[in-house]
C-alpha cells in the first residue's frame, strides 16, 4: 500500500532523527562537561561531523535490513510497527534524561513485529546471536576496559595534571570529533537499513541493497537530530556518573570511538550509549571505585537491560492492533 510505503520512509527519518537528538549527548556529552567546547558550539560541530559519518557505508546498514529478520517474511506494516516501537521509546526514555539506546530499540522493534507477523521462523537467531546479544553484553565492557587502562597510562605517563588539562582540552576536541565520525557511521546505517527493509518489503526494491537517497537522506536527517540537543542526557552521562576534565574526556572519547568504529565494519549494530557510558565508568574507575556514582550506573543498566524487550512489546502490540485497519 502507498499509505503504508510513505509512512515507512516518514518514520525511518523521524526515528533517524529523534536518534540524533536522543545520541546527542553520547557524542558531546564529554566535552561540554570539560568545557572544551561550548555547548551550541559542540552541537553544531557533531552535528556536521554525523552527517559526514553517516554517508560513509559500513555493514551495519546491511545487517539491519538483512541479517536479523528474513526479508521475505517481512511486511511494510511490520517495518512501520518496528518504527513506532522504537520511537516511542526513544522519546519516552529522552523525556526522563535516560540515555537508553536507540539501536537496541530499533532491533527490538524490528523483531517483535516481524514475530507478531510471521513467527520465530522469521528470526535469524544466528544474526541476532552473533551481531546484537553478544555485542551488546561485552561492548560495554570493552569500552570501559580500554577507557580505565588508556587512563592509567594516562595517569603514569604525565606527572603535572593542571598543566595536562589545559593541553588535552584542545586534544579533546579532536577526539570528540571522531567520536561523532564513528557514531554517524554505526548509528544512521540503522535508519537506513530499516528504510530499505521497508522498500524491499513493498517490492519498490529487487534487492536490499542501500539506494543513494536513502543514504544521503538519512546522513541529513541525524545531523538534524544531533544539531537540537539532547541537553536532558547530556547531564546524566557528562555531570552525573563521574567527574569529567579534559584527560579523561580524551579517554573517554578514543576509547569509545575506537570500538565503534571496528564495530562498524564488523557490521555490528552496537549502542554508542552503552559504549559511551561504560568508557565514562572507566575512566571514573581509574581515579578510585569511589569517584562514580553507581546507583546511576545500575539505573542505566536496568534500563539497557529492558530496552530491547521493551521496544519489541510496544511493536508487537502496535502490529496486533494496526492489523484491523491495514
Amino acid at each position: 500500500m502507498e499509505v503504508l510505503l510513505i509512512l515507512i520512509v516518514v518514520f525511518g527519518l523521524l526515528f533517524d532523527y529523534t536518534n540524533g537528538f536522543h545520541d546527542a549527548a553520547n557524542v558531546v556529552s564529554t566535552v561540554i562537561a570539560t568545557r572544551a567546547l561550548r555547548p551550541v558550539i559542540a552541537i553544531t560541530l557533531a552535528a556536521i561531523i554525523n552527517a559526514v559519518g553517516a554517508t560513509q557505508i559500513s555493514g551495519v546498514a546491511q545487517t539491519i535490513s538483512s541479517g536479523l529478520v528474513d526479508p521475505l517474511n517481512t511486511t511494510q506494516l511490520a517495518v512501520v510497527c518496528a518504527l513506532v516501537g522504537a520511537i516511542l521509546w526513544n522519546i519516552i526514555t529522552w523525556y526522563f534524561g535516560i540515555p537508553s539506546s536507540s539501536s537496541y530499540a530499533l532491533i527490538g522493534g524490528i523483531i517483535g513485529a516481524t514475530f507478531a507477523h510471521a513467527g520465530v521462523k522469521a528470526i535469524l537467531w544466528h544474526g541476532v546471536i552473533g551481531k546484537v546479544l553478544i555485542p551488546m553484553v561485552f561492548s560495554p565492557l570493552i569500552g570501559f576496559g580500554l577507557a580505565f587502562i588508556v587512563m592509567k597510562i594516562l595517569y603514569r605517563m604525565i606527572s603535572h595534571q593542571k598543566r595536562s588539562q589545559k593541553i588535552f582540552r584542545y586534544i579533546q576536541i579532536l577526539s570528540s570529533c571522531l567520536m561523532s565520525l564513528s557514531h554517524g557511521l554505526n548509528d544512521a546505517q540503522k535508519s537506513m537499513g530499516i528504510i530499505t527493509l521497508g522498500l524491499f518489503a513493498s517490492g519498490f526494491l529487487m534487492t536490499t541493497a542501500i539506494p543513494l537517497w536513502v543514504i544521503f537522506s538519512c546522513a541529513l536527517m541525524m545531523g538534524l537530530g544531533t544539531a537540537s540537543g539532547g541537553f536532558r542526557i547530556i547531564k546524566t552521562v557528562g555531570f552525573h556518573i563521574t567527574k569529567i576534565e579534559p584527560m579523561q574526556g580524551f579517554a573517554s572519547d578514543i576509547s569509545s570511538s575506537t570500538v565503534i568504529l571496528a564495530a562498524s565494519f564488523m557490521g555490528m549494530p552496537l549502542s554508542s550509549t552503552h559504549i559511551i557510558v561504560g568508557a565514562v565508568t572507566g575512566i571514573g574507575s581509574a581515579k578510585g571505585v569511589e569517584h562514580v556514582k553507581w546507583k546511576i550506573a545500575k539505573k542505566l543498566i536496568l534500563t539497557w537491560l529492558l530496552t530491547l524487550p521493551g521496544a519489541a512489546v510496544v511493536s508487537f502490540g502496535a502490529y496486533k492492533m494496526l492489523t484491523h485497519f491495514f
